[in-house]
Order: C-alpha cells, then structure tokens, then sequence
C-alpha cells in the first residue's frame, strides 16, 4: 500500500512543477537567442539542493516583485527542466537524450550538486552510450579529468584505454591532450603496451606541442630546450630498461640529447655490460609488461620457455628482456577438451607453446611447435621443436626439456588429434600416452607413458615488434 501512496505524491508534485502553481522563482535558461524562462518553488528546491539553498540565501539572491531571479546561461533550457522534474518527483528519463545532451546534464547536475544523478546519468552512459563515448574519447576525457566527481567514467576510460592503448594514441586527437592528462595515463602500471612504443608516442605529443620535426639533426638549440622542458616530467614514467636492446639504440639512444646525461650513461652500461644493476631511479615494470592469461604458469616459466626457443641460458633472459609474447589462445578447461576445439582455437596461428596439468599431481608437461597446427597432414618437419617436463610444476628448478632428436616426426597435425608431438601421442581425449619405442625422436625426460591431462593450455608465440 505504501508505494501507491508514493507515486500519487510523486505524482502530484510534478502536476505542481508543471503548473506552475504559486511559484516563486524565475530561471533564465540557456544563451541568446534560446533563452528560456522556467518557473519554480523555492522552497522544494531548498530541500532538495544544497546548491539552490546556497543560491537562495540572503548573500547570493536576486529578488524582483516577490520573486527569486537566477540566470543558468550555460544550461539549456530542456536540460534544466530535466533536473527540475527530477527534484520535483525523483523521475528521469534518459532514453530520448542523444549522447552530446547527456552529456551536457551530467555537467549540469555536477554544477548544481545533484549527487544521485551525478551516478545514474554516468551509469547510464556507460551501459547505453558507450558508441558515443568510445567516438568522442579525447574530448570526454578531458571533460571528465576537470570533474572530479566523474569517477565512474574516468575509472571506465582508463580501463579501456590501457587495455587498448592504440586505439587513442593513434588517432588524430592524441597530440590534443593536455600535458596533465597524458601524464595521468603514462603513470597507470597496467598500460598495455611495449615500452617503446609508449616512448615514441610521447615523442610524437611532445613534436606536436612544439611544432617540430621527427630529426634531431635538423634540431636548432632553442628546439633541444623546448622539447627537454616539455618531455621532464614524463621522463621520470618511462620504463626505459623494459625496452628492447634494438630499440633501444635505435629508438631512444638517437634522442641524447633531450635525456637526462646521467640517465643514458646508466642506460649504455645497462645494455653493454653483462648482469650489471641499473644505477638510476628504476620504477617498476608495468603490470602489462608481465601479463599472463595463465591459470597453469607464471613469469618463470615463461622466462625459460624463451631461453630454450633461443638456445639460449636461464639467465639470458629476464622480465625487462623478453623477446616474446605469449598469448592464450585455448585452455581445454573453458574451451572444450576435444580436438575440434583445440584446432578451431590454435590452427594456423603460427608457433604455440601448450602446457598440460597431470591430474593428480603438481607435474606440468608440453611442448613447443614452432610452426603451426595447421592442416590435416600428419608429420610435420623441424629441429626447433622441444618437450619439457616440470616434475614439480610451481618449481622450475624441476624442469627437464629436449629438442627433437628426429625433425621428420616433431610435429603430428591430426583433426581428430591434440597438440601430439613425436612420440607424446594426444588423441581426442584427455588421456595422453608417451610411445617409449620411439623414444628416438624424442629423448627420454621423464614424462609418464600413461597420462590423465587435468587441464592444458595454448598459447601463440610471437617476437615482439612483428
């Protein structure tokens, strides 16, 4: 019963905001030539806004004949009478609002401190108007960076934007960004997106702000001051010892001369001098730079899985030098464990690495394939292909590998098959069996003749920059 008795309230109070009856306070709505005159109650808009007591008090008011005068110039008309009607009876409707007009009244209800609407319009935008907001991300950006009550908007752009950093920093509008903001994003550890290529990006704001050319041996003096002013405070947010020997001779060290001396010295002995410790303030590797979508491995794994691809020692390789990435492409667990799912999720997508989970037990085994799972052709030749075995998965001091003793048999690519390499035979199941007959293809390390596979995973091997 009570509710019907709190829509008739509701009811009869937007009747009350819609004649007008006995008001008391005129609005001037919107700029010239639009202008509107919108009529209200003084005393509900003080209940209900601290914003219209603060406007109504003795200090701030405008009378005229008995009435409160307000001029609201950078509010339209239809936007105003939105927020009144709310105010009035607790009802909004959104739905005929294109996105620009949204986002208008969500500035409007910021400006005038309507907090349960600062919440639901962004809600709203986010679920309903995500197309707009996606098409307009730069203005909207810095709109939402000058209001700091936006947080459920800026918490949704920086989300997507370090997910998918490319999408802003290769449009038109990058180099539109202020300084401020571009450094906010800089700052966020979980940026996805390689070191270097965050470095150039920045190159490429920072010529833009100072109307320069890429060439630094076209650079006049005045020009090498400008851009070090320009570039000092995002100097300190670049991880430059994440990035790449190559490119770092390339792409960073053929800049000197607008970085810190001290700076490319240290940097200099980093690359040259084997196992040496940076001397400079390091801040931590971004949380993309480490990314794994894994539920069976970590970082170490990882490490060494690009030492054996290279030929190359454990330590050759370290979570700020790692050529590679490696990226989920089937796990059997959430995609099915039957090879019609394993080849729909890994086939032709160049070399993959595939780890299994023996049921039971902490033991993790697999493979490498360096050229792809394609084809329904059988054997497959290759000498770079290996098999690992973790006797004790987490510790990968436990770990024994062998590249392929016989390339004709490295690789089976079956569709009614798994990941099946020489002699590890993966039929449409989950049970695998090692073939100790042949062991000639492979060497002996120790994997179990009979297997149960818990779980396995594939992931694409790719050199970083291709």
């Amino acid at each position: 019963m009570s509710s019907k008795f709190w829509t008739c309230l509701s009811n009869d109070y937007e009747k009350l905001f819609e004649t007008e009856l006995g008001y008391d306070v005129i609005i001037y709505a919107g700029e010239e030539p639009n202008v509107k005159e919108i009529h209200a109650h003084s005393n509900i808009l003080c209940v209900r806004s601290q914003y219209f007591r603060t406007a109504f008090s003795n200090e701030w008011a405008e009378k005229k004949d008995g009435k409160f005068i307000l001029r609201k110039p950078n509010i339209e008309a239809k936007l105003l009478s939105i927020i009144l009607r709310f105010i009035y009876c607790g009802n909004i409707e959104l739905k005929n609002l294109q996105g620009p007009d949204t986002l208008k009244l969500l500035i409007a209800v910021d400006e005038l401190n309507i907090q349960p609407l600062i919440s639901y319009i962004q809600e709203y935008l986010i679920k309903h108007q995500t197309e707009f907001l996606y098409q307009n991300q730069t203005v909207i950006l810095e709109i939402v960076y000058h209001h700091e009550t936006f947080t459920d908007l800026w918490d949704f752009f920086i989300k997507k934007i370090c997910a998918n950093p490319k999408v802003l920093v290769n449009s038109d509008k990058f180099i539109n960004l202020k300084a401020p903001l571009l450094e906010l994003l800089i700052k966020q550890d979980d940026l996805y997106m390689d070191e270097v290529e965050i470095w150039e990006s920045l190159l490429k704001w920072s010529f833009a702000q100072q109307d320069m050319t890429n060439d630094p041996t076209k650079w006049s003096k005045e020009d090498i001051t400008n851009i070090e002013i320009s570039l000092n405070r995002f100097i300190p947010l670049i991880r430059f010892y994440d990035i790449e020997p190559e490119d770092f001779f390339y792409k960073v060290y053929n800049y000197k001369e607008i970085l810190p001396q001290n700076l490319i010295y240290d940097l200099l002995e980093f690359y040259i001098v084997p196992n040496i410790k940076p001397k400079f303030n390091v801040i931590p590797s971004r949380k993309s730079y480490l990314k794994l979508d894994s539920t069976l491995i970590e970082l170490d794994h990882i490490l060494l899985f690009a030492s054996w691809i290279d030929n190359k020692d454990y330590s050759h390789y370290n979570k700020r030098i790692l050529p590679y990435n490696f990226k989920l492409l089937y796990r059997a667990s959430q995609d099915g464990f039957d090879a019609n799912s394993f080849h729909r999720n890994s086939d032709n997508k160049g070399a993959t690495i595939w780890v299994a989970k023996i049921q039971g037990s902490a033991q993790l085994i697999g493979g490498y394939n360096p050229l792809d799972w394609g084809g329904n052709c059988g054997y497959k030749n290759t000498s770079e292909s290996f098999l690992f075995n973790f006797i004790d998965g987490p510790n990968i001091s436990t770990a024994k590998f062998g590249y392929v003793n016989d390339s004709r048999y490295a690789v089976y690519c079956n569709n009614n098959y798994g990941p099946d390499m020489g002699n590890l035979n993966f039929p449409n199941s989950n049970n695998l069996n090692y073939n100790y007959n042949n062991r000639d293809w492979y060497p002996d390390i120790g994997i179990p003749e009979t297997i149960v596979i818990e779980d396995y995973e594939v992931f694409q091997v790719a050199k970083k920059g291709n």
